[in-house]
């Protein structure tokens, strides 16, 4: 059964585990690094899940998936939010839980900002579709926006509109 709660301080090891998880398995998919990420104290982490809104992906009570929302402090910026960490664990993928974390996270969205914004690696097609499938639209690449090792990776910019994200 699939599960979908805010994640508090209380969640942070749990957090912190599929957070590492998936910058190791997947270093191109994030701007974060694996290296970067486990050097963060849990107090730190625990801070970051206070102060944002991270969705946890539950399906028969083990943490399965997550995303976070983050909403930029500045007057001018905050009517905008980015999508961000977004990865679900490999056995839980294609039973709906990517898409349900997401449209979750419209949703809370909503209330916050007019406009949510997010990129994604070029070459991760079952990611873009799901992000077509919840109304996004692309509005350009970044060349070379990642560097893994000797490798660069392009992102995709995509963005739902406030139009989008009321009818989402």
């Amino acid at each position: 059964m699939l599960r979908i709660e805010r994640l508090t301080e209380r969640d942070v090891v749990g957090y912190q585990e599929i957070r590492l998880e998936g910058l190791r398995a997947h270093p191109e998919s994030f701007g974060a690094s694996f290296e970067e990420e486990e050097a963060q104290s849990l107090s730190s982490v625990g801070e970051r899940l206070a102060g944002s809104i991270v969705l946890g992906g539950y399906d028969n009570d083990c943490l399965q998936g997550v995303i976070g929302l983050y909403v930029p402090g500045r007057i001018k910026q905050r009517h905008k939010g980015t999508v961000w960490g977004m990865y679900v664990r490999e056995q839980s993928r294609r039973r709906g839980l990517g898409a349900a974390l997401l449209a979750r996270l419209l949703r809370e969205a909503r209330s916050v900002v007019e406009e949510v914004r997010l990129t994604v690696v070029t070459t991760n097609t079952s990611a873009i579709r799901l992000y077509q499938r919840a109304g996004f639209q692309s509005y350009g690449v970044e060349r070379r926006a990642l560097k893994v090792s000797e490798w660069y990776h392009d992102e995709m910019l995509m963005t739902l509109s406030a139009a989008g994200l009321h009818g989402a």
